[in-house]
């Protein structure tokens, strides 16, 4: 078996139940080191609850969670940044402020405390918000700090709850470029969010759960494949209304040389292609790959 990496994380056969009510049914999947893992699913799905079991915040009933292939510690967990979906910062605290006590209670001294939220906060676009209160900041804006807090200690593992809620499509996009460059830099980085399109943008994996259970997960491309139906787009100069009567083929939409089709195996696909190219010229022919949204909509059925 191949070693795992330090900072790899692993749930393997989580549990839990309150009562005669199951909320997690054997939970496995892995979020590994330099890749983004979007964790999806509605609310009530288990996504919370699997979060704070990874933290230590709750206990599993049964499963493991492990860090680079032995079970997380409580020392392991301080290498951890959380970030939650409910606001856990001081209102009354300026924004440098309390993300310098943060990264101090990490064993930062107050002048690299300082130094590192200072040009943390300014990566997120808070340079010029440093000395304002927390609550004298827009939602978008307590988010960006939130963030802030759960970045300051530079974290091996980082867990986000809802990350990209309250902002807007600018602010998406400066959080999305700090993650990414953690990422980069080895972080693995697991973040749930309702935004299915940022999600798919911005997620190498992806983690779908559904009444407790993991319906799906994989990295973005190998779920695209699995869920793909054979349906191929067709663009050329010739016409297309021949694949009306071309065996095989069921025509889903077409106008012109343009046309949307499904096949009944990649032979017929390749037949239709040199048929196209004997008509004309060919600009595009491709399987269209479904979306994050089609995808979830059909394994949480």
């Amino acid at each position: 078996m191949q070693q795992q990496q330090t900072g790899h994380l692993s749930l393997d056969g989580i549990t839990k139940s309150y009562g005669a009510r199951r909320v997690l049914d054997d939970i496995r999947f892995d979020v590994a080191p330099g890749r983004l893992t979007g964790f999806v699913g509605g609310n009530g799905a288990g996504k919370t609850t699997t979060m704070r079991i990874i933290l230590g915040v709750l206990a599993a009933d049964d499963g493991t969670v492990t860090l680079g292939g032995t079970p997380a510690t409580a020392s392991d967990r301080q290498r951890f940044g959380y970030m939650p979906e409910e606001r856990g910062l001081y209102p009354k605290m300026p924004v440098l402020e309390q993300v310098v006590y943060l990264a101090r209670l990490h064993g930062f001294s107050k002048a690299d405390a300082t130094e590192r939220a200072t040009a943390l906060l300014t990566e997120l676009g808070l340079g010029e918000r440093l000395n304002d209160k927390i609550e004298a900041l827009s939602l978008g804006n307590q988010q960006r700090a939130q963030i802030a807090a759960a970045l300051v200690h530079d974290p091996q593992v980082l867990i986000l709850d809802e990350p990209f809620s309250g902002l807007d499509p600018l602010a998406v996009d400066v959080v999305a470029g700090v993650l990414q460059t953690r990422a980069a830099q080895g972080a693995s980085i697991l973040f749930s969010s309702h935004q299915l399109d940022v999600v798919e943008r911005l997620c190498d994996d992806l983690i779908i759960i559904a009444d407790g259970a993991i319906r799906a997960s994989g990295s973005r491309e190998q779920l695209r494949a699995q869920h793909s139906a054979p349906r191929w787009e067709l663009e050329g100069s010739g016409d297309a209304g021949w694949l009306r009567t071309e065996p095989g083929v069921t025509v889903i939409s077409f106008e012109g040389g343009s046309a949307v089709f499904d096949v009944d195996s990649p032979d017929t696909a390749q037949r239709v292609l040199r048929r196209a190219m004997a008509d004309g010229d060919v600009t595009l022919f491709a399987p269209q790959r479904p979306t994050l949204a089609q995808i979830f909509k059909e394994v949480i059925r």
